[in-house]
């Protein structure tokens, strides 16, 4: 295994015990100072799929199979306190919602030195310092004051910027970012995504960005992976993702993505809502809300196609031959 891989996740499932089949098989791996970002609409298994990396979803209700390794380390089997030692140095997590994510009776600064305390044998003094380092880091303004501010005394900008503290407190290799930007508003929005980015290329950190929204994607990621029904059914670098997505789905929700060319023009749209999870058809998931469907779609479950290295699409029609791909490029 290369030094610089960070996530080696091979057929990675995730089922709870109502039956949820949330992840059905995802491959991927994510190098040092690289950001991936995976894009789906709500219920696809995004944010379940980030949880997993951290064992974070519920471990009474959550079946994990398959390979998932942080740094070489093994998820799967991981007791409770090898992944404690894990969460912090190597992996940090900025959630949806920092209202709900931050503890509301300790200050913004008690938060992030308890974190460093957690994890590094220093004085409560240097960690305290550290913890002020890191507000002005995240561009927070009059830091030194906001030490001892409590979260609902913060606006909803400057919360998301002190998750990004917290997460950021133990100088992890690898960032997870679950719709940080959701709740905000789009001047704030465009701040934060400019602020993640500036800091992951600082730090060289490696960052798992999910998002449902393709303009996001395009401001943070190198790659994107396409969510639905617990798979990633397209993947590819940003640009050529963007320029000439192969999967339906992806066509779709590039479609229906408000740019700047998109003025006095009618958006598309997919039909129907994706599919129940505690029973998942056994062809193609989308087959049901895709113009392009045919029988066969509905029969088994599509291969992962490679017309060319970088770009992967699982779906009947994209052609596998890298001759054909590089005619469609072409015209």
């Amino acid at each position: 295994m290369r030094d610089d891989l960070l996530v080696l996740a091979r057929d990675l499932r995730v089922k709870f015990t109502t039956g949820v089949n949330a992840v059905n098989g995802v491959d991927f791996d994510l190098r040092q100072r690289e950001v991936l970002c995976i894009l789906g609409e709500s219920g696809s298994g995004k944010s379940v799929t980030l949880r997993a990396l951290m064992r974070l979803n519920p471990p009474t209700k959550t079946i994990m199979s398959g390979t998932l390794e942080l740094g070489g380390r093994d998820v799967v089997q991981a007791s409770e306190n090898e992944m404690s030692d894990l969460r912090g140095p190597f992996v940090s997590m900025i959630f949806q919602e920092p209202m709900t994510a931050l503890d509301p009776v300790f200050t913004i600064g008690r938060q992030i030195t308890e974190t460093i305390l957690r994890h590094e044998n220093i004085s409560r003094r240097k960690a305290r310092r550290r913890a002020l380092e890191l507000l002005e880091l995240v561009q927070i303004p009059s830091a030194k004051r906001r030490l001892d501010a409590y979260p609902h005394e913060l606006s909803g900008g400057l919360r998301q910027r002190a998750m990004i503290a917290i997460a950021l407190s133990c100088r992890p290799k690898l960032l997870l970012a679950d719709e940080p930007t959701t709740a905000l508003d789009a001047s704030v929005q465009i701040q934060i995504l400019l602020l993640l980015r500036e800091i992951q290329q600082e730090l060289g950190m490696g960052m798992i960005f999910v998002t449902h929204d393709l303009g996001v994607a395009g401001e943070v990621a190198d790659r994107i992976a396409v969510m639905y029904a617990g798979r990633f059914i397209e993947e590819g670098p940003v640009a050529d993702l963007m320029r000439q997505p192969l999967h339906p789905y992806a066509k779709g929700l590039l479609g229906a993505t408000v740019h700047e060319g998109s003025r006095g023009k009618r958006l598309t749209t997919i039909p129907g809502a994706p599919p129940d999870l505690r029973d998942l058809p056994g062809g193609c998931a989308f087959a049901p809300r895709c113009t392009e469907a045919e029988g066969a779609c509905l029969a088994h479950l599509p291969e992962l196609r490679t017309p060319v290295p970088d770009r992967a699409a699982r779906c009947i029609h994209v052609d596998d031959r890298p001759a054909a791909f590089g005619e469609r490029l072409a015209s």
